[in-house]
């Protein structure tokens, strides 16, 4: 079968691409960004792009189309689909019928940590001999590429609440039926397409309705959000995850955070000695090793497991070091994951100070959603570098004002860049954090550095 992807270079579309290519088919796609490094990882698969959206970058040959959530009705790629009534569907659909059926899908949902999480448990089951396929929404350190088909029966997902295509408004996730799930957190995101909290809550139920008796909800038991969504209704197994609780807790964490022990029921079960820093990484291992054991997973194999687990690209992945100030490249965009990033380089910074870049590149920051508590997420660092995107809708020099710490905005990269290279010292850690590319700003600092 041929099937052409319109989206492709988008993550979680450019891991259907490489899942459709594994399984036999031949694939080809379309998109207005081909670059690298997903085009590169792309074409090694063997997979055709083209760039654009012209109706002749379809083959004529094409048995089916599979649409990004990125396509809006007026494209013109779309547009021509319809009109000559080709077959499409949507990219969490072509999953569901021709990769999750018949499989043990263990899902990872949440505001935060989903790909952490997702790789931490594809990691876990790939050391216990499993072979597991994933679809996962960043680039695993262990295994170097976003997407694999694996061997059945387990299969990880990232489970992403964000809606499924044009014709499709219900989120991802619902699509899956995982037999296991982690709930990680809920907070309000995503402003663009869900009106308040309470509507990304009922899409989370969706989800929790879809597990079967037998399965598992492996849930943060300290998020009250979660705990809303349990109480309107749960027909299958429940494990709750925290820091101190009754059931799966973490204990005895030492100061550096580079070891801890797992209970469960107030029993030791194993020990975690591992590289990662930050109590939302202690978390996210930990119901990674929860969701794990449903799948057969002993407790101590998941532990000497996160002592290989090698992060994800652009989680406080260190881009390079320079005079002694290492630069960091980090996915946080709001302001929950901005501070517990935070709180993780003070743990690496080892004396060091802080300095923490902020793009507020994503939907729900530009739209001003999270402007009042924002600054409040920044002040685990030494000193703040914000940069006023072109386009958005409220300026970010009020938030400087009201910060405790050394604040600045800045209206281009260049001056950004400027600025640090005369503040910053050896033992510095510069910790850049978008959702975007962030016009190369981690590669240009680096080489400012040197000079």
């Amino acid at each position: 079968m041929h099937i052409h992807i319109l989206g492709i270079c988008g993550t979680f579309m450019g891991g259907i691409a490489v899942l459709a290519r594994q399984a036999g088919h031949t694939v080809s796609g379309s998109d207005e960004n081909v670059y690298p490094p997903m085009s590169t990882q792309l074409e090694e698969q063997g997979i055709t792009l083209s760039e654009g959206y012209k109706p002749e970058n379809i083959p004529a040959d094409v048995d089916q189309v599979v649409v990004g959530n990125v396509m809006s009705r007026g494209n013109p790629a779309l547009e021509f689909v319809m009109n000559r009534n080709l077959p499409y569907t949507s990219g969490p659909q072509w999953l569901a019928e021709n990769v999750l059926k018949d499989r043990w899908v263990l899902a990872v949902a949440g505001t935060h940590g989903k790909t952490t999480t997702s790789s931490m448990l594809a990691w876990i089951l790939q050391y216990a001999g499993m072979d597991p396929g994933f679809l996962i929404g960043g680039v695993p350190g262990n295994f170097g590429l976003s997407a694999r088909f694996g061997n059945e029966p387990f299969f990880v997902v990232e489970a992403d609440e964000y809606d499924t295509a044009f014709f499709d408004k219900r989120s991802k996730f619902v699509h899956y039926r995982p037999r296991t799930v982690i709930l990680n957190n809920l907070e309000f995101d995503h402003a663009d397409i869900f009106e308040n909290l309470d509507a990304i809550k009922k899409q989370f139920h969706h989800l929790v309705r879809t597990v079967p008796g037998r399965g598992l909800l492996v849930v943060n038991g300290d998020d009250e959000n979660l705990d809303d969504v349990m109480q309107q209704g749960c027909w299958s197994q429940r494990e709750n995850f925290s820091l101190d609780g009754e059931q799966w807790s973490i204990r005895n964490c030492s100061d550096d955070g580079k070891s801890f022990d797992v209970y469960l029921e107030s029993k030791l079960e194993g020990s975690v000695n591992w590289d990662m820093n930050g109590t939302h990484n202690r978390m996210n291992a930990l119901a990674a090793i929860a969701a794990a054991r449903h799948a057969g997973v002993p407790v101590t194999h998941g532990c000497d497991a996160m002592a290989e687990f090698k992060g994800i690209k652009r989680r406080m992945e260190i881009r390079g070091v320079v005079r002694g100030i290492t630069v960091y490249d980090d996915f946080a965009h709001h302001p929950t994951a901005i501070a517990e990033t935070l709180a993780a380089m003070q743990e690496v910074s080892k004396g060091g100070r802080v300095l923490a870049v902020l793009e507020p590149r994503s939907n729900t920051m530009r739209m001003g959603v999270h402007q009042d508590s924002l600054i409040n997420s920044l002040q685990a660092a030494d000193k703040i570098y914000l940069y006023q995107p072109a386009g958005m809708d409220w300026a970010l020099d009020e938030v400087a004002k009201q910060s405790k710490k050394p604040a600045q905005v800045f209206d281009g990269v260049e001056k950004i860049i400027q600025k640090i290279c005369a503040d910053a010292r050896e033992g510095d850690q510069v910790i850049i954090m978008s959702n975007g590319g962030f016009e190369s700003i981690h590669t240009k600092l680096l080489i400012a550095l040197e000079q």
